[in-house]
Formats: C-alpha cells, structure tokens, sequence
C-alpha cells in the first residue's frame, strides 16, 4: 500500500503519482475500514473486471473523511492501516493507494479529482459502491461520473449493496455491534471474527496475585474496542494460537476507572512484555460486574474459563 507521512507539502496529487502503476488500472474509492462482506463484493467484481489485463486497484483514505468533513464526530477504526492493507490483497487488490483526506482534498472537484485518477493512475475503469459519490460537495454521482467518464476515457461501473440479516453490510453497522459487545453478530458481517492486535504492557500484576495471570495490552489510539465484558478469544502469540479469555473493562471490583484489555491465556505460560498479540473474539461470556469480594471473582473467574473453553471448543481454528 503507497501510504505516506502526512507532511505539509504533501498533497493527494503527489501520493497518486507515488503508485505509478506499470499499466492501466481499474479503481474503486473508499474507506474499506474493516474490509467486511460488503467490501468483498464489491472488490470481486472489481476484481473480475480487471480480468483482461488491467491492474485492480483501491484507492483508499488514512483517515475517515468524516474526521475532517465533520470533525465533532468521533470514528474509531475496525482496522489497521497494515490489516487494512492484508485484507484487501487477499481479496486480489493488486494496487492500494491511501490518501490523507485533507481540507485540500474535501474542495477538490469531481472533475479534477477523476482526472487525477485518469492521468496518475491510468484509470480505465471506475467501480462504484452503493450511495458512492465523490468530489466538492459530493457532486461526483453516477450521472456525473458517467459524463465525465465519456469526457475522459473511463467507463463506470456501479454495485448494488451487499444486503445480510434485513441490511446493507456497512462499516457503521459493525462499529455498532462491536460497541454493543455483539461479536458473533459483527463476524457475521465481517466473514471473519473481529480482531484487535497490540503490545503487551506492564500492568499492576493484579491477575497474578489472583492466580489469573493476564497480559495487558496496550491498543493503538482510535481503535475500536468491544463493549465492556469477557470474551471468548483465540490469542495468537508468535505467530501460533491459543484459548484465550479477554476482559474488556474498568476492573469495577477494585474501583478502576482506566479502560483495559486483559488477556488471559489459557494452559501457557511466558513472558509476554513488549510482545505483539492477535486476539479474535469469538463470543461474549458475560457481562462486566462488580463482585464483592476478591474471593468472589476469582470463583466466577474461574467460571468465565471454563465457559470460554466450551464456546471456543464448538469453534474450529481457521
């Protein structure tokens, strides 16, 4: 993926004429965060009409629009930049080019903006997703690109939205069930568990004085965490997985106030610090809960274990 620095002189023209690709492509834009089902059929007919010998290409954005278009608006990210990029080529993107969308960028008409791709990218061809505009205003529809298309020598392609479970596969849609702690439903949408990776952090041992030794991982700002509660997870580890069980939470026994992920996992035994962990929550055990008493939540710790192995037990590692 051509994703470069944000730096002042740095514009969007610039990070397109970067990808300099080797022949003509065929594009279609978009945020792509979390690379859901939706994302994947869209990408296959991408895909499939850049057959005859174009390159398929995404050019994509490293920060949400709405970040700047409404900035009062928060957006934390399903995906990395780096599991972002995995994604898409594993869906057969060839080429994926990340733009800052900037202020610059949001006046930018569609006119320029199709020429640009036309003239950096060798643009033959312009897949569009459902509600897809682009340009100033979002004044790039589908009648608009279609003109500008016969005006500048590219053809458009629109894609009806992939609808599952009574609704359009959208981003929003997963955030939404991911917030609400609702993995089984969000891996629904996304064809895969949800995911989070980080570092492994010193914590205050607390785990380990209870006979639940847990490793605290610290997430990169922005990311999209689950509703609070423990999770069923597999913890992937050096690259080799494991049963897991992850609270998400405040840790309210003990009075906290500090948002933590902890992981504990299960039948190992390491030094975990500054390591870099996958955790993939398969389901969700319970919700989090006050106990009063130590005591108390080491037994329903123990519980939270033993549920997590029977739900990841009905689950095969893909």
């Amino acid at each position: 993926m051509v994703c470069l620095d944000t730096q002042l002189e740095m514009n969007f023209r610039q990070q397109l004429a970067s990808a300099a690709p080797h022949r003509e492509t065929v594009v279609t834009i978009g945020v792509f965060d979390g690379v859901h089902l939706g994302h994947c059929h869209l990408l296959r007919r991408l895909v499939q009409l850049a057959q005859p010998g174009y390159i398929p290409t995404v050019v994509t954005f490293a920060n949400h629009p709405v970040t700047v278009l409404r900035p009062q608006v928060s957006i934390s990210y399903i995906t990395s930049p780096a599991e972002k990029e995995r994604l898409l080529r594993q869906q057969g993107v060839e080429l994926a080019v990340s733009l800052d969308f900037t202020p610059e960028l949001a006046q930018v008409s569609a006119r320029d903006f199709t020429l640009e791709l036309v003239e950096k990218l060798r643009m033959k061809g312009l897949v569009m997703g459902p509600d897809f505009s682009l340009g100033h205003n979002r004044e790039g529809t589908g009648p608009v690109l279609r003109a500008l298309g016969a005006e500048l020598g590219f053809w458009v392609e629109p894609v009806e939205p992939l609808v599952l479970e009574g609704g359009s596969v959208r981003s929003r849609r997963v955030r939404e069930l991911v917030q609400q702690g609702d993995v089984v439903a969000a891996a629904r949408l996304l064809g895969r568990p949800f995911s989070l990776q980080g570092t492994v952090v010193h914590g205050d041992r607390r785990g380990r004085e209870l006979g639940f030794p847990t490793a605290n991982l610290e997430i990169p700002p922005l990311m999209l965490l689950p509703g609070d509660g423990i999770f069923a997870t597999w913890v992937t580890v050096g690259g080799v997985r494991h049963a897991g069980a992850t609270s998400i939470g405040v840790r309210p026994t003990f009075g906290l106030s500090r948002r933590l992920v902890e992981i504990y996992i299960m039948d190992f035994s390491a030094d975990l610090y500054g390591q870099e962990l996958r955790v993939e929550f398969v389901d969700k055990v319970r919700d989090q809960a006050a106990f009063p008493s130590a005591a108390a939540l080491v037994e329903q710790m123990n519980v939270d274990v033993a549920t997590a192995r029977r739900v990841l037990a009905r689950h095969t590692i893909h």
